[in-house]
């Protein structure tokens, strides 16, 4: 049946298929290594995040009970009903980043492969190691995917009118996050970048010629070990290096510490929607904001708990206590 509050439902509906446990996790073992390459030489990192976040972000605790009603990290995505959500523009080309990895190690569910590339994006971007477990079951058709909907929005309006505060604490609250895990998962937008032709909050698009400084191949370094290369050029990132997992979203987002005048010069050419401002805004919010700012330690330590909650809302595992990835 269904865990308590972590909304995770153990058992398969109908009883598990009996896993190999060994061969599964030497499977996810040679899928993570080969995932790490591909990574590295496309720099793909960002949108790989975002494809399972927005798995998982589906889901809804008051259905905890009936799975897949209950959304969440199941797969789903990969069907076109759910890819075709207002939130979901442009990660189709994550679902085709995948399918090659899909094709050779058929074991892994989608529901494992979608996390398991995140999982190894942020690591290789420099982020902290989420203690995930896998051994996640796919819904098997597009009706498994949930309503669209479930997922935060950027710009004003808000569902129900309510201000951007009001409207992260109803969508993540409704996933079981607290203040303090908005805040850190918020955080992850110190990767990657925003389209115009995707979310369309920017007037940045695809192509070096709309990009910034910082995301143009000619003057953007944005790579954890400063190597060339930033994948597509274009579009417009929160942070200076947004191939680098730090907590520069909250130190460039504040303008604060030893660099103040570099930050202000290049604060046009940086990316903040009002559900960023309202985390320095909003007193509850800002004091995790400020903590995460000042104590890097303390923002690895947080986001990397509330992204495994994150990893298994409404997964449901076979076997029921999940897969536990070995050490590389």
């Amino acid at each position: 049946g269904p865990a308590p509050s972590a909304g995770v439902t153990s058992a398969a509906p109908g009883g598990g298929s009996g896993r190999d446990v060994r061969a599964y996790t030497d499977t996810l073992a040679a899928c993570a290594k080969e995932l790490r390459v591909f990574i590295d030489e496309e720099n793909c990192h960002p949108i790989l995040i975002r494809l399972a976040w927005h798995d998982s972000g589906t889901y809804d605790q008051a259905f905890v009970a009936s799975w897949p009603a209950c959304g969440g990290a199941n797969g789903s995505i990969r069907f076109a009903p759910e890819l075709a959500h207002g939130a979901n523009a442009g990660l189709k080309k994550a679902i085709l980043y995948l399918e090659p990895f899909n094709e050779k190690f058929p074991t892994l569910s989608w529901a494992d492969l979608i996390q398991l590339a995140s999982a190894t994006a942020l690591e290789l971007a420099g982020g902290p190691k989420s203690p995930l477990r896998y051994g996640r079951l796919d819904v098997s058709s597009s009706e498994g995917c949930p309503p669209e909907g479930r997922l935060p929005g950027a710009y004003p309006p808000f569902p129900g009118e309510v201000d951007a505060a009001t409207h992260l604490r109803q969508v993540f609250g409704r996933m079981g996050f607290s203040d303090s895990e908005i805040v850190a998962l918020s955080g992850a937008h110190t990767l990657g970048r925003a389209f115009k032709e995707r979310s369309g909050v920017v007037s940045e698009g695809y192509g070096k010629g709309t990009g910034t400084v910082h995301t143009n191949a000619e003057t953007g370094r944005p790579r954890l070990d400063s190597a060339p290369g930033l994948g597509m050029a274009g579009g417009k990132s929160w942070t200076q290096r947004w191939l680098a997992f730090d907590n520069s979203y909250y130190t460039d987002g504040q303008h604060a510490g030893s660099t103040a005048s570099e930050q202000k010069t290049s604060t046009g050419t940086l990316l903040e929607m009002p559900t960023d401002a309202v985390l320095r805004t909003d007193p509850i919010f800002r004091r995790s904001y400020l903590r995460y700012a000042h104590n890097p330690r303390a923002f690895f330590a947080d986001f990397a708990s509330a992204h495994a909650k994150l990893a298994e809302l409404g997964s449901c595992f076979d076997p029921p206590e999940g897969i536990l990835m070995p050490e590389h």
